[in-house]
């Protein structure tokens, strides 16, 4: 067979791998959703900016190219002037660029939150997207733990907006200093400890997930799970790792008690039965009087200490309890570019897991400070706090509690179609337009006219609450007839073709052109009103 009778090869319409398609009832919940976020942060004084997808890959920090292609967990392209460019991993790297290109017109302390889209060139999985959508706000120029404390708040605050009743959420706070004070302090100090301290960081971020047995044999030797796979653990001592845990578990108050004729200022970690109250961990306050008691003795970790007890006292005077903002020396934060207090929004109600399992739903953003990555681009010290939400988390948390897309969205207004000259369709455009112009979702059907119960089937799956008809008869006395399509269901049934409808004229009504808009207007508050009725509002 020749080339030229070859049939054409059909191309495959396929999906890339770890990413989503989104529609649009989900575009509008995530609008809604950050629409909200958006007044919060506003209100606390924040202004927006907009970075590129797109920023150089020695920007982003973490990632620089080490290889002929710098892809690893970054998607990466050359540029023609050979310089190797990537799309942003968070936004908090170029939001850090930006800064430092732009330091000598930005006003100190810069106050700033964006919205947009990540990448990660990771391996994809079941809820593990390449693309997926942030929300951060930063504090760019104050030094003080003050704008810390303010991010927990405005955190509160957003959750609060969104519907999230107290109870259901809390703001957990911690500080890396008294954290790396303690590893410092039990021998894991200094570069050659760096790999064992991110070990550690990341048993003790396990603490929600296997509790505290499950952190311990991870600071040991390793731990086992279900399936049989072994995970390696940073392989302490059994001092260090009790030392650890006296640490972690501080804010759990079941967990710890004095050690008997030792001095009061040693805790052993013990399992111990519920109710068995440490002196400590009544308040915030209380919380930061125990890690002085038993971890102030190291400078870097007195001075985390000190700014979490400052943070406690902020919060607390601004009307934020521990059932809001909680200091939890738990709270670790994966990222090692943080070095300072850290924190943690974390939804407490429970949900249903794919496994059937009842769990806590846990976290949906978290940040800290991170003085020095603006200091990167700058030979300067620049100090920096900010908070990024995950969207599609906390949209999903929403959707849990009914507090998102519970809003129909109308469907427009349907001009129909019966004849298709040009005077006709150019009336049926008028109508349309007039509808448009005052606030009204409509359009004028494009499809087949000829089958006019077509047309009802398509305003059926629109969801159109009205349908605007006008054949010769009508316009010959200048009348359209407008039909409440909820109205007419609820009386009639499904109306499948023309005859139908000329018999029925159930919730029909035909009135002067001119009252056109008027009366749709009419028709669409009643149809809102039994909404309301229907809500119970």
């Amino acid at each position: 067979m020749s080339d030229k009778n070859k049939k054409p090869q059909k191309l495959k319409a396929r999906l890339p791998r770890g990413f989503v398609d989104r529609e649009a009832a989900d575009i509008r919940a995530a609008n809604q959703m950050m629409e909200t976020i958006r007044e919060v942060y506003e209100r606390y004084g924040f202004d927006p900016i907009e970075t590129p997808l797109f920023e150089y890959t020695d920007a982003l920090g973490k990632f620089l190219p080490d290889s002929d292609r710098p892809n690893e967990g970054v998607f990466s392209l050359q540029d023609d002037d050979e310089q190797w460019m990537s799309l942003r991993y968070d936004l908090t790297a170029p939001m850090a660029r930006h800064v430092a290109e732009n330091f000598q017109e930005i006003q100190l302390p810069f106050r700033t939150y964006r919205a947009g889209y990540v990448f990660r060139n990771e391996k994809p999985g079941p809820g593990r997207f390449r693309q997926f959508m942030q929300f951060d706000a930063d504090t760019v120029g104050a030094p003080g733990v003050q704008a810390d404390a303010e991010m927990c708040m405005m955190m509160a605050d957003t959750l609060e907006a969104l519907g999230i009743k107290r109870g259901d959420y809390v703001i957990r706070v911690n500080n890396r200093k008294v954290l790396d004070g303690v590893m410092e302090a039990i021998g894991l100090g200094g570069e050659e400890n760096g790999g064992r301290r991110l070990n550690v960081l990341r048993a003790i971020d396990k603490l929600d997930k296997f509790g505290a047995e499950g952190v311990k044999l991870l600071l040991g030797e390793g731990r086992k799970d279900e399936s049989g796979d072994f995970t390696k653990g940073a392989g302490l001592d059994d001092q260090q790792i009790n030392r650890l845990m006296v640490y972690v578990l501080l804010n759990q108050f079941t967990e710890l008690e004095p050690v008997r004729g030792a001095n009061p200022s040693s805790l052993e970690y013990k399992s111990i039965p519920d109710g068995r109250i440490s002196e400590f961990v009544e308040s915030n306050k209380g919380v930061v009087d125990g890690l002085k008691v038993h971890f102030g003795h190291a400078n870097l970790a007195r001075e985390g200490i000190e700014e979490l007890r400052m943070i406690a006292e902020l919060v607390e005077a601004a009307g934020y309890d521990r059932s809001r903002i909680k200091i939890d020396p738990s709270v670790v934060r994966g990222l090692e570019y943080y070095t300072g207090p850290v924190y943690e929004a974390e939804l407490t109600f429970d949900v249903t897991n794919e496994k059937g399992e009842k769990v806590v739903f846990g976290s949906v953003g978290g940040g800290g400070r991170y003085d020095g990555l603006v200091s990167r681009f700058m030979g300067q010290p620049v100090p920096a706090t900010g908070f990024s939400i995950g969207v599609s988390r906390l949209m999903t948390a929403l959707k849990n509690l009914g507090k998102l897309g519970q809003d129909e969205v109308l469907g427009p207004v349907l001009v129909t179609v019966m004849d298709g000259d040009v005077e006709s369709m150019g009336r049926y455009q008028r109508f349309t337009q007039q509808l448009r112009t005052e606030g009204i979702r409509a359009e004028m059907y494009q499809g087949n006219w000829k089958k006019f119960g077509n047309q009802l089937k398509y305003a059926d799956r629109r969801g159109a609450p009205i349908a605007i008809i006008q054949g010769g008869d009508e316009r010959a006395q200048g009348v359209v007839q407008i039909k409440d399509l909820i109205e007419g269901k609820r009386l009639s049934g499904e109306i499948t073709d023309n005859a139908e409808w000329r018999e029925a004229r159930v919730a029909q009504e035909v009135v002067p052109e001119a009252e056109l808009v008027a009366k749709v207007k009419e028709i669409l508050a009643a149809q809102a009103e039994d909404r309301r009725r229907a809500k119970g509002v």
